[in-house]
């Protein structure tokens, strides 16, 4: 049977019969993480291996956003925490090559700890551009107002990352910087020009190799004046594929965050019409995945062999083997002004 293009959350630290069923049942390609669901590491690697084993994949990509500073779903005292990138990048403005040297480091020590569980993809980093008036919902989870230097310091991150097998993810296209409110509880309205768009959109298309993209829910008027981008085919054609450049598969930002005010199994058919790859579904309601599973067929022949093709086992290792790594990384974090 093939798999759904669906990424599910579950409620707890194991599966509960209900879940179990489902899951089984509704096949999606893949699933999600969140603090509810990490308590420790082995408990954390037999969630993991449950949920791959419950669809038959032992290589299906188990996501988790681990970005540093405030975005960290497996959390101290268990797990190291990870600086915030914003602290990354006022590095930068002092010394490029250790901000460099920093953004790897951390992204290796956050991929060293999801391989260590068992997680695949991290959807990090924010590969979006700083303003004046950037939303705290983005705040200093972007690394900086220079999209030169966000597309540096982005690339360095994933570099690290992939040293563990932990593939990842640009976000949020096609740029979530300007906006002033936060999706995940009103649609944002993004008030600037294509041409303007192209400080947002460098940052992208410099990592638009990476094998992950989060389309966001932003309504940008001079791009599509109707539909946010989730569900533009307008945006996902002619900007996301188009002027970016990218190839890579498109999941949507949680389906079921309040930007979006159709039902949740609507908007999942809407995002994959308008050229989404896979829907993301986070908050492990049963009453918004089933709809959700019953409003979604299967994967197309093209789009699972593309699944297939960007699939990668990462490398499980004991978090400790790079534990004077961390030390160092905390010790450089202390000492930026």
């Amino acid at each position: 049977m093939t798999m759904k293009p669906i990424i599910f959350g579950c409620a707890g630290t194991k599966l509960t019969p209900e879940e179990y069923a489902f899951f089984k049942a509704a096949r999606p390609c893949g699933f999600i993480l969140f603090r509810r669901n990490c308590e420790s590491v082995a408990q954390t690697q037999a969630l993991v291996e449950s949920l791959r084993e419950i669809i038959d994949d032992p290589l299906a990509p188990i996501f988790i956003d681990q970005e540093g500073g405030r975005v960290l779903r497996m959390r101290p005292p268990v797990w190291w925490k990870a600086p915030a990138s914003g602290l990354i990048g006022k590095l930068a403005d002092t010394d490029m090559d250790a901000a460099i040297q920093l953004a790897n480091d951390t992204g290796a020590a956050i991929g060293a700890q999801l391989g260590e569980c068992g997680v695949n993809v991290d959807f990090a980093p924010c590969l979006d551009v700083v303003f004046p008036y950037t939303h705290d919902a983005i705040g200093d989870r972007a690394f900086h107002s220079d999209p030169a230097v966000v597309a540096t310091l982005g690339r360095a991150f994933t570099d690290g990352m992939a040293l563990y097998g932990v593939q990842g993810c640009i976000k949020h296209l096609p740029g979530h910087g300007r906006a002033n409110l936060d999706s995940h509880l009103d649609l944002p309205v993004i008030n600037a020009s294509l041409d303007e768009l192209d400080v947002d959109l460098a940052p992208f298309i410099a990592l638009n190799d990476l094998p992950w993209g989060i389309v966001s829910h932003l309504l940008f008027p001079a791009l599509d004046p109707k539909q946010p981008a989730t569900t533009s085919k307008r945006i996902i054609d002619e900007i996301i594929r188009g002027r970016i450049g990218y190839e890579g598969l498109l999941v949507t930002d949680d389906i079921s965050m309040k930007a979006l005010k159709a039902p949740v199994e609507v908007s999942s058919v809407h995002a994959l019409e308008a050229g989404c790859d896979i829907v993301c579904h986070c908050n492990a309601d049963m009453a918004e995945m089933k709809p959700i599973a019953d409003a979604i067929g299967a994967m197309d022949e093209a789009l699972a062999a593309r699944f297939e093709e960007i699939r990668r086992p990462c490398v499980s290792e004991p978090f400790a083997e790079i534990a004077d790594l961390a030390e160092s990384i905390d010790a450089r974090v202390a000492a930026i002004a």
